[in-house]
């Protein structure tokens, strides 16, 4: 709880105030059985009206003041909880933000999207209980005892012995419970990972007319989850009839022993209605004390999950004195590198790769699926950090960068495609949000994805879906490459961006950037040859190693990998288009 009191702290001021408030409320709920006692003793069995007048209206201005703490508590207690939860969730995600792509790789988004919604709600119900019921049941808890003891010394005694017997239970069953609770937040992670696969993926679930398989999935994850939640509350709620029967037997007990004293004429019978009314205070208080433990066990999981959050070491970061080059050209030098996944079987994913990329060249990259492609690429922008050997951009190793200067050099357009809410001249914009309307139209048109937009209706300002929902998948491409495009970068990485492309597209997409970005050095991922024939020079790629390197005519004659390759595209018609 360390960390979220680190955020509380600029509430620290309400956070001091609502416990003064509460403070209040309690010592008007302590005062009223006892003060009720006098007006019955000395009012009603008197017949002093005068008496009974004045005690009503001090009763009656002492609930005023009750309230006005309660209320208060009440609201410095909500305004703390929820600044400090949408400060923890700002927190959280900005770090996010910062992660790399194996950071990014250690949680499963559906695992992030719980831990910043459901336990973040968590902790901000925890923060003010803690705030109202952990001030307010112990000073209730305590009073109760302290004004028993100004009434009855023995009885009170009673309450005292109440108090730890209850106190053992609600320990043994807390023990118990706080594992089930981290089991919960787990499986509400699986119920989240399921609905999200299956709602990005419902065109294909429609399509494969798999709807039985997922609900039946779905179903299974949410009883798993419904029956480990009633499991872990079913151990929560012991808590109640272990409750009542302490204070019914209690109950039993004042009347027993205040009834006997009573007959001995040392108890009046108004003080042992007292005595039952702070007994009554006093569970109510032990109650709502368990309680707010039960919250605190649940909260503390979710405190832990924040944590991993907060805590983790971001692995790709500024260098303490970031560099830049003396000459902005776009030259890339790739020097033995090797990369390894840190979550992998510790195999190699690139070995030994070494290859230079002159300002303004096109560099090809083939292989088969899992040959190190895309990680290769990754590398440059520093996605991911290389294992061994070294990346120079212009001379400049890429670790020596600050991020932001790096990234505004390399552009990437993702293997996936991924799209933003909003208009299709904000996402084009993306790239460079001070952009003219100028430049954005320019981007289109490189990216041949000016014409379809104007045939649209709203044209630039057409509203795109979750994800671009309402566009081919070929025009995401053709947005997406805009979106790169925009920046003017001296390097630019087309991860396999235009398989959804008909060839002739991706024709004047390549002779178009060959007049708008001439000057820059492009890294070309793809699947069919007919797209990299026109590099100045393709890598072959196969288990993670260079096996070929030259322009289409060289690797023609002299590398049979890339003769293979060629082969069996045309046997598939691939090259048909040529």
């Amino acid at each position: 709880m360390k960390k979220i009191c680190e955020y509380m702290k600029p509430y620290r001021k309400l956070a001091i105030l609502a416990p003064l408030l509460m403070l209040l409320e309690v010592s008007a709920e302590l005062a009223m059985p006892k003060i009720m006692t006098y007006m019955i003793n000395q009012g009603v069995g008197m017949g002093n009206t005068a008496l009974i007048t004045k005690t009503g209206v001090a009763m009656l201005v002492i609930s005023v003041i009750g309230i006005f703490g309660g209320i208060g508590c009440l609201i410095c207690a909500s305004i703390v909880s929820q600044r400090t939860g949408t400060d923890l969730r700002r927190a959280a995600f900005q770090k996010i933000q910062e992660f790399s792509f194996h950071n990014i790789d250690t949680f499963s988004t559906p695992s992030l999207i719980t831990r910043l919604t459901n336990d973040i709600t968590q902790i901000q119900l925890v923060i003010m209980m803690c705030l109202r019921m952990l001030v307010r049941s112990p000073l209730l808890c305590v009073g109760s005892i302290v004004m028993a003891f100004s009434i009855n010394a023995k009885i009170a005694f009673l309450f005292i012995f109440v108090v730890l017997l209850l106190a053992v239970a609600v320990f043994l069953i807390l023990k118990a419970a706080l594992p089930k609770f981290k089991m919960v937040q787990e499986k509400l992670d699986k119920v989240n990972t399921v609905m999200r696969e299956c709602l990005a993926g419902i065109r294909v679930v429609k399509a494969f007319v798999r709807n039985e398989y997922e609900m039946e999935k779905f179903t299974n994850v949410n009883e798993d989850y419904k029956n480990t939640t009633v499991s872990a509350f079913k151990l929560m709620l012991l808590m109640m009839p272990t409750m009542m029967i302490l204070v019914n037997g209690t109950i039993i007990a004042i009347l027993w022993f205040g009834g006997l004293q009573a007959q001995a004429g040392s108890m009046a019978v108004e003080e042992i209605m007292a005595c039952i009314t702070y007994l009554m205070q006093m569970m109510m208080a032990t109650m709502m004390l368990s309680m707010s433990f039960m919250f605190i066990s649940r909260a503390k999981v979710s405190t832990d999950r924040l944590t991993e959050i907060l805590d983790t070491i971001v692995d790709i970061a500024d260098p303490a004195e970031p560099k830049l080059p003396a000459i902005v050209a776009g030259r890339v030098e790739y020097k033995n590198v090797s990369y390894r996944y840190k979550m992998g079987s510790g195999d190699p994913v690139l070995e030994g790769i070494s290859f230079t990329a002159e300002s303004g060249q096109t560099i090809g990259i083939l292989g088969e699926t899992g040959s190190g492609k895309s990680t290769l690429v990754n590398l440059l922008p520093r996605l991911y950090d290389v294992t061994e050997g070294q990346i120079l951009v212009d001379g400049v190793d890429v670790r020596e960068y600050a991020i932001k200067d790096l990234r505004k050099r390399v552009a990437v357009v993702l293997q996936e495609t991924i799209l933003f809410s909003g208009t299709i001249r904000d996402n084009i914009k993306w790239g460079k949000p001070d952009a003219t309307e100028e430049e954005v139209i320019a981007a289109a048109k490189a990216a041949q994805a000016h014409d379809f937009i104007m045939e649209l209706p709203e044209k630039y300002d057409t509203e795109l879906g979750q994800r671009g929902v309402n566009v081919s998948g070929g025009q995401k491409q053709r947005i997406s490459i805009a979106r790169a495009l925009i920046q003017n970068p001296e390097i630019i990485i087309f991860d396999d961006s235009t398989s959804a492309v008909d060839s002739l597209t991706e024709k004047n997409i390549r002779q178009a950037m060959k007049e708008s970005h001439s000057g820059c050095t492009k890294f070309i991922i793809a699947q069919r040859i007919s797209s990299l024939r026109d590099a100045d020079k393709i890598l072959v790629l196969s288990g993670g190693r260079i096996v070929a390197e030259g322009n289409h005519n060289y690797l023609m004659e002299t590398s049979k990998d890339y003769q293979e390759i060629l082969a069996s595209q045309m046997k598939k018609g691939v090259m048909a288009d040529e």
